[in-house]
């Protein structure tokens, strides 16, 4: 345990150094402008997802009251 205690900022200090030389994903789509394209898409994935989780719920609770009524 005091071994990885030891060994964790160490490595955690050569990624920063890593990455700071580096440019991000993040940072040439904001470049290009192709970040909102990124959003928009993840916005509209989610908007659909919570769309279906929704008629989902409500044919669950149709079926569950037609169960319960008979």
């Amino acid at each position: 345990m005091l071994l990885l205690a030891s060994v964790l900022p160490v490595l955690n200090a050569a990624a920063q150094s890593a990455a700071a030389d580096t440019p991000e994903m993040a940072d040439a789509l904001r470049q290009d402008g192709k970040i909102y394209v990124v959003v928009a898409v993840i916005t509209v994935l989610l908007a659909g997802l919570l769309a279906l989780l929704i008629a989902l719920d409500r044919k669950v609770t149709r079926l569950e009251k037609s169960i319960n009524n008979e």
